[in-house]
């Protein structure tokens, strides 16, 4: 094969996991998005505590976190091979279903307490996901404390919320 048709089956074989990666996430978020558009009446009744950040944060804030957790996966893909990738990528499913999950239980079900357990368990499978991908690409783990962090805080603001209405 000459080199030119071997940078181009390259550079086509480097997107593919960005993008099951990227498609992955934002179907996560879509399915996420599906539960908590119905509930804004409910939610708005629920007794919250004072440093709950403002509606127009969530969206500001899990948009860049969606683009990292893509870039992320899609970069640590690229790099790992064989049974390494492929218990990445089901780390990775398992983390999106996770993510979707949450929304499902404390909007959808509109409960707050299991919204708790949900958020605990994504909790769980951040620090999973984090060392998986840390055997293929440091930059990419380190890439995705931020996204832990911010579901601690959402755990955190889910139990205040479910101790506040119970």
């Amino acid at each position: 094969m000459s080199d030119v048709h071997q940078g181009a089956r390259s550079a086509t074989t480097d997107r593919r996991p960005y993008l099951a990666a990227s498609t992955a996430v934002a179907l996560s978020a879509w399915v996420g998005a599906r539960a908590a558009g119905s509930s804004d009446d409910w939610y708005a009744t629920l007794d919250k505590p004072s440093w709950q950040p403002p509606a127009a944060a969530f969206p500001a804030v899990w948009t860049p976190l969606y683009a990292t957790i893509a870039w992320s996966a899609g970069r640590a893909l690229s790099r790992a091979r064989g049974r390494e990738r492929r218990a990445l990528a089901a780390r990775l499913g398992a983390n999106l279903a996770l993510n979707a999950s949450w929304t499902w239980l404390f909007f959808g079900r509109r409960s707050p307490a299991d919204g708790v357990w949900g958020a605990v368990l994504l909790d769980v499978s951040n620090l999973q996901l984090i060392r998986r991908v840390a055997r293929s690409d440091r930059k990419a783990a380190a890439a995705l404390v931020p996204y832990a962090g911010w579901c601690l805080f959402a755990t955190a603001l889910s139990t205040s919320i479910a101790r506040r209405n119970r």
